[in-house]
């Protein structure tokens, strides 16, 4: 009001006012609002690691699905400018990882009568947030990846994370279902935070209604599912044994949104990880980045290093600090040093305060940096054909500029195709 007195701030007289007592509730109202118009399910996913990997997914295998059973299906032979172009258009999946108290209503504000399904990323750094996200967003189905120790700084314990995760069951609607990480261990909490919701879960054991078998290799894994619709082979394109998971948890989601198995093939072999998420690219020198910059914790950190400790010849770990860690966050750090050197990583570089203690639980092969540039520099010089590089850190350490300093100018090998985010 003083700015708006005094002359500072001002409002051009020809656009519209409408005046509210708390812009973010008025910002969720009409979020909710436009919510109610979609046709079709909305699934909000959350988790510690691997959300945006997991709403990605599920993204992928709905848009396969609109475009093989929708109003107007098209079959994949057919031209793929006209089958891309419909099967984007069916589905609202979030941009980036616009995943808080402003972001997701963005999202909601985006949906159009073209879209058939919505696929919501929620994020938090406090508990509250994302009981205020379901509630805007009202999911039909709602699920859970996973509870790790990112926002310990704020929340505490690892059950105060769990519980503010468990959050998101609060908006279900009514008829709505659950999808939980049958391997957490706070599967069972989060089945009783579920309430009248279906609960259908997933997990690598053959008990987990969406299960697999798995063979792992640098670039991927070949899965065979096992669903209530029956089972199926399909290739990902994403290293890791928690790509394993994130795909189970999609393929979940998807199948409770309505899916059948033939979208669940084409949607998994399709995806690409999305940029800065554990993405094989070809480097300077003919050596290999993972690119894994996005974002950082130690469940994430220990989930790439077992990708990198994968690969053959000379492995180099560069690790930048990882945030809102607490009072442990030292000894975490030093965890994920030790790690590295029991996986077999030949070399650690570090970035930032704490890393200096994976350096140091690394040991002599382990070399801390204060400086960015230096950092690239000493990195560059070690890059040759046999060299497989993997870059993680916290957002706030900007790793991607590391990562971006060791790309190849070159386009992606075919590898990078095949195998290539508020917690």
């Amino acid at each position: 009001e003083r700015a708006f007195a005094d002359g500072r701030a001002r409002i051009a007289p020809q656009l519209p006012l409408v005046v509210v007592d708390d812009t973010l509730v008025a910002l969720g109202r009409l979020a909710t609002s436009r919510r109610q118009r979609l046709r079709g399910p909305l699934i909000a996913v959350t988790a510690s690691n691997g959300k945006t990997t997991i709403k990605e997914m599920t993204a992928s295998i709905l848009r396969a699905e609109a475009a093989l059973h929708g109003t107007t299906p098209l079959a994949l032979s057919a031209d793929p400018d006209a089958f891309a172009a419909a099967a984007a258009a069916s589905v609202l999946a979030t941009p980036g990882n616009l995943n808080n108290e402003v972001g997701v209503p963005l999202t909601l504000l985006s949906l159009t009568a073209a879209h058939r399904y919505a696929v919501i990323e929620m994020g938090m750094n406090h508990a509250g947030e994302i009981a205020r996200l379901t509630r805007i967003a009202q999911p039909d189905i709602a699920v859970i990846g996973n509870a790790g120790v990112a926002h310990l700084a704020n929340l505490g314990s690892r059950e105060a994370v769990a519980a503010a995760k468990g959050e998101i069951f609060e908006g279900i609607r009514p008829g709505g279902s659950a999808v939980i990480n049958a391997d957490d261990r706070f599967a069972d909490f989060w089945r009783d935070l579920a309430g009248a919701a279906r609960v259908l879960d997933f997990g690598l054991e053959d008990s987990a209604a969406i299960s697999a078998r798995w063979d792992l290799d640098d670039l991927g894994a070949d899965l065979r599912l096992r669903t209530p619709l029956g089972e199926l082979q399909v290739r990902l394109g994403v290293p890791g044994l928690h790509n394993v998971r994130n795909a189970l948890a999609a393929v979940a989601a998807s199948i409770s949104a309505g899916a059948g198995l033939d979208a669940v093939l084409n949607g998994l072999t399709a995806f690409t990880p999305v940029a800065g998420r554990l993405r094989v690219q070809a480097a300077l020198n003919g050596s290999t980045l993972i690119d894994d910059s996005y974002n950082a914790n130690p469940e994430s950190a220990l989930a790439a290093i077992e990708v990198l400790a994968e690969r053959g010849g000379l492995r180099i770990l560069v690790l930048g600090a990882m945030g809102e860690l607490g009072d442990g966050s030292e000894q975490m750090h030093a965890e994920v040093g030790a790690a590295a050197r029991h996986f077999g990583v030949d070399r650690l570089l570090t970035l930032g305060a704490h890393a200096a203690r994976a350096s140091e639980a690394f040991g002599t092969a382990a070399q801390h940096f204060d400086d960015i540039e230096a950092l690239v520099a000493e990195v560059r010089s070690a890059l040759a054909p046999s060299v497989t590089v993997l870059v993680k850190g916290s957002r706030f350490m900007q790793m991607e500029r590391v990562a971006a300093a060791l790309r190849d100018a070159a386009p992606s090998s075919s590898a990078a195709a095949h195998a290539g985010g508020v917690h």
